[in-house]
């Protein structure tokens, strides 16, 4: 296949391009400064341009470009930054899609569980409600920013996707130095869900949601969430550290300001049903699996 995607200097978007290619698909990175290799083309979100020659032909498009959620404290600026990162690129690449001569068939278009809000300890699946707070309402107008391709024509899947375990990155990355210094603990009272999700299974996902005919959201979350205190366990477990700290939640909303009561402190606990009823198999389905992998 040739696979055009945006977002691949990411944690998942590397990923991704490597495993395509590991398989000898073709891949094109869209950047947003000036190419600096054969494999690079040239996007602007905020000029609404992108280089016509990365969708013509291409067997498909994923687009996982936006902001980190969770890099820094929620300002109101970080925040119109995250926002306008989603929409101006989503927004972007569906119209030059729907404007190309020969359209990719589909679009892998990154959306998250932040759709549902804190769901307390109630699953939730594709057929939830949307939530309540900025994440729930940024996610909606996100996958809303499709309308041009899916309006053409375009098979379009949105990937909600969970906290994603890594080594490199993300929750794992940030933490590991302190969980291997026994200095690890809980998020407030742990009580709260993390729906999660190797990085392994991240990317087979998404390649799944390319090769089968599925479209609109698709959670992208290991079937098997666990609380915040249960994760903890687990990290330490692996590491064969203690891991009996706790830290308040006045302090992680002190230094997180609003992301910390949509992020590491809300509780979301949510199913990947409509991946499974599709056929796709988890290489890691539950958090010691996915830890021992990761480590």
């Amino acid at each position: 296949m040739r696979v055009t995607v945006t977002g691949s200097s990411g944690l998942i978007g590397s990923a991704l391009v490597r495993a395509l290619r590991a398989d000898g698909h073709d891949v094109v990175r869209l950047v947003r400064r000036e190419p600096s290799a054969p494999d690079e083309a040239r996007w602007s979100p905020a000029d609404g341009c992108v280089e016509a020659a990365a969708l013509e032909g291409a067997d498909a498009v994923v687009h996982l470009a936006g902001a980190g959620v969770g890099d820094r404290p929620w300002t109101r600026a970080y925040k119109r930054r995250i926002r306008d990162s989603r929409l101006d690129g989503t927004r972007t690449l569906a119209e030059a899609i729907a404007a190309a001569g020969r359209r990719p068939p589909v679009l892998v278009c990154g959306s998250a569980i932040g759709f549902y809000g804190d769901t307390g300890d109630r699953e939730a699946d594709e057929k939830s409600p949307i939530g309540t707070g900025f994440l729930a309402a940024l996610v909606r107008d996100w996958e809303a920013a499709a309308a041009p391709a899916r309006e053409a024509g375009v098979r379009v899947v949105h990937p909600r996707t969970g906290v994603v375990l890594a080594r490199g990155g993300g929750i794992v990355g940030r933490t590991l130095p302190l969980f291997r210094l026994g200095l690890g603990g809980r998020l407030g009272d742990g009580t709260q869900w993390t729906s999660w999700i190797s990085l392994a299974d991240e990317v087979a996902a998404l390649r799944f949601l390319i090769e089968h005919e599925l479209s609109g959201p698709v959670n992208l979350t290991a079937p098997n969430p666990v609380t915040n205190a249960g994760y903890t366990a687990a990290l330490a477990r692996a590491l064969h550290r203690p891991a009996r700290l706790a830290v308040p939640k006045a302090v992680l909303r002190a230094a997180l300001r609003d992301f910390a009561d949509e992020g590491p402190l809300v509780s979301q606990r949510v199913l990947p049903r409509r991946l499974e009823h599709a056929g796709f198999r988890f290489r890691h389905p539950d958090v010691d699996a996915a830890l021992a992998a990761v480590l």
